[in-house]
């Protein structure tokens, strides 16, 4: 008889559980689907995908509330028609009856902790993917809408277009302007412009070509070239979060903060700027030894050509360039015969560091230089372009290790650097050991909020029991209110825990203690209602 009653109760339970989850699912995916489609423009199959893909996120919030809701209405509509007061006059116990409702209430808790460290990260990670894998799609889009887009995550890039047409991949009448730091850095215009997008593990390049283009940079300098290149990096539009992250790919970062792409951003833009001032300091020093010497020109090849370079002087730029200027000097080689093709002058020149800050490839470019033939031809460029130079050994034996962050570490850079390192890199440095000890404190809050979060469902269904059948006199929703705030009471101190938590300026444990003060404040609380019932 009491098993029989147990699962009536269970059942009744159950079902208004079910009702209410679906309901609340489907008004908060709604929600949830409404910043991917506004900022990124994705289409009705994508919006579709991603209603698949935040179910899991929704559900995480959605299990507690509608189990809070079903157990303390139907424990309330129990209590109200006296079928609790006939059950504990035929000799069954309270904590009898609350049986079933704390079984859906572990139910709950396992639910919600396995979605929240398995299944959610894993459709995250999923919803992502598909948004990169229609990444063309989604810049076309915006651009047809709206006339620009703004490449994410960082919006460093913004291409203004006057047509699309992504059939053929192309844009007319373009114009990309590239930021850094709030600055313009510099703006490309041009006829006509193809988009390819290079899909990588992590993120995607979004590579330009502009044809028929002018560039202008910041000094005022104009240069018109036949195409001009531009990468961006097309990375993560839902936000690559530790709160998404499995709890094994959250020891994986704790032991590689390099696994983590923000992290991993920042170091390699550190790198680049390293790569950099080493490059500058070799050209100084080889310059300095003799500048009337012609073996002193610095020396740089690819697989076609070797030039041989010489300046008045030599500064490393913020923006990953080393500016050469003065009376620059550019002797340019068939590579394999040795045979000099040209020779250039001109008062400014820059080597860029393009490709992967890694394995970095150089690029000479230069402003208005004057040309001479070995064979007697000259004359006057408005830009000279040399691509795919390699970085000399004499760099690469200072960078050549697996450990990045070992590389860029201030002690590193310190003792490979003559001078002292930029502003500019100190800086990113700086950075870099803020976001890597944020990301520490980051997984710490994220792995106690969610197991906080989780374990308190079963404390929350308990109170919402309790309070149904106190409250079995007032409106059937009364219960259900009065229930919501000690719910609310432990979300703000699962939240304001959280923030106290990656607060580097915090005291070190106390915003857990303060996630954990509330559970435990909840707990005493349900133990106070129920001793209450068990005495009347």
């Amino acid at each position: 008889m009491i098993f029989t009653l147990q699962r009536y109760i269970f059942r009744e339970t159950f079902k208004v559980f079910v009702v209410a989850a679906m309901a609340l699912t489907l008004v908060l995916s709604l929600g949830s689907i409404l910043r991917p489609v506004q900022e990124y423009g994705a289409g009705p199959r994508q919006v579709v995908h991603l209603m698949g893909y935040s179910l899991p996120i929704t559900l995480t919030f959605v299990l507690p509330m509608a189990a809070l809701f079903a157990t303390s209405l139907v424990y309330g509509r129990f209590a109200s028609d006296n079928e609790l007061d006939a059950c504990r006059a035929s000799g069954i116990s309270l904590m009898t009856l609350v049986y079933p409702g704390l079984a859906l209430a572990i139910m709950v808790a396992t639910a919600n902790l396995v979605l929240s460290f398995h299944v959610v990260p894993a459709f995250v990670h999923s919803a992502e993917r598909s948004l990169k894998a229609d990444a063309k799609q989604i810049l076309f889009r915006n651009i047809q809408r709206r006339g620009y887009y703004k490449v994410p995550p960082d919006e460093r890039y913004l291409i203004y277009a006057d047509h699309a047409n992504p059939q053929d991949n192309m844009l007319s009448g373009v114009v990309v302007t590239e930021i850094k730091d709030s600055a313009i850095k510099r703006i490309v215009t041009a006829e006509k412009a193809k988009v390819q997008f290079i899909p990588h593990d992590r993120f995607n390049d979004v590579q330009i070509t502009a044809y028929k283009a002018y560039q202008m940079d910041p000094d005022g300098d104009m240069a018109s070239a036949e195409w001009v290149p531009i990468t961006a990096e097309f990375g993560s539009l839902l936000g690559d979060n530790i709160k998404f992250k499995k709890i094994d790919e959250m020891k994986r970062i704790r032991l590689d903060p390099m696994r983590f792409y923000p992290v991993a951003k920042l170091a390699r833009e550190a790198y680049a700027q390293f790569t950099v001032e080493l490059l500058t300091q070799d050209i100084t020093a080889k310059k300095d030894a003799d500048p009337n010497d012609p073996s002193t020109f610095y020396r740089l090849h690819s697989g076609q050509k070797l030039i041989e370079l010489t300046a008045a002087e030599c500064t490393a730029r913020d923006d990953r360039k080393v500016e050469l200027s003065g009376e620059v000097t550019i002797f340019e080689f068939d590579a394999a015969s040795r045979r000099l093709l040209r020779t250039m002058h001109t008062a400014r020149a820059f080597l860029h560091i393009e490709g992967d800050e890694l394995a970095p490839t150089l690029t000479m470019e230069m402003f208005n230089p004057m040309w001479q033939r070995a064979d007697g031809p000259e004359g006057l460029s408005g830009r000279e372009i040399i691509r795919g130079l390699i970085l000399p050994e004499t760099v690469t034996d200072k960078l050549e290790t697996a450990d990045v962050l070992k590389v860029i570490h201030p002690d590193s850079t310190d003792s490979a650097l003559r001078d002292s390192p930029s502003q500019r890199l100190k800086e990113l440095q700086n950075k870099l050991h803020r976001r890597i000890k944020r990301t520490f404190a980051e997984i710490k809050a994220e792995l106690h909020t969610r197991l906080v979060f989780g374990i308190g469902c079963v404390t929350l269904t308990m109170i919402g029991i309790g309070l149904g059948i106190i409250l079995k006199g007032g409106h059937l929703l009364s219960a259900f209110g009065a229930s919501s705030l000690p719910a609310a009471a432990l979300v703000v101190c699962i939240m304001m825990g959280k923030n106290i938590t990656k607060n580097p300026s915090s005291r070190a444990g106390s915003g857990v203690v303060l996630m954990w003060a509330g559970l435990i404040l909840l707990s005493v609380l349900a133990v106070v209602i129920y001793r209450r019932l068990l005495k009347n």
